[in-house]
């Protein structure tokens, strides 16, 4: 049977999968986010094939990256049985309100424009997996 991400409380570590193919970002990312059991990904196929074996309580994931863009790998994942319950948060340069619009059409919890504050980053995270929403 497919493993259900589990509902996380505050302070109890949550498996998140960074993907972006910028390295010095994942680093920025991952310190935001110390504390959690933290995996990454460096372009868009990697990211899906990570997501599908890791089955993350949550995603960072970048917008614009190789092979598959952001979108196409939320689209997939938000199609795959498995991983209805990972939350998304995008975190991307692309600041127009049609960028918004379409990542959250394609299922995105939740926007995050780069440059972005690792403070901002770590809140809207920890709310997410709070909620479970």
């Amino acid at each position: 049977p497919p493993l259900v991400p589990i509902s996380v409380e505050r302070g109890v570590m949550a498996k998140i999968l960074i993907c972006d193919n910028e390295e010095p970002l994942r680093a920025l990312v991952r310190a935001a986010l110390d504390g959690h059991e933290i995996h990454e990904a460096r372009d868009g196929d990697e990211s899906l094939d990570r997501a599908r074996a890791l089955r993350p309580d949550l995603i960072v994931l970048d917008m614009m990256m190789p092979e598959r863009t952001g979108l196409e790998v939320l689209e997939e994942i938000r199609s795959d049985p498995g991983l209805t319950g990972t939350r998304v948060v995008m975190l991307t340069a692309r600041a127009q309100a049609s960028d918004h619009a379409a990542a959250q059409h394609a299922g995105a919890d939740r926007f995050v424009i780069k440059p972005f504050s690792p403070l901002r980053l770590a809140a809207t995270v920890e709310e997410l997996l709070e909620s479970g929403a």
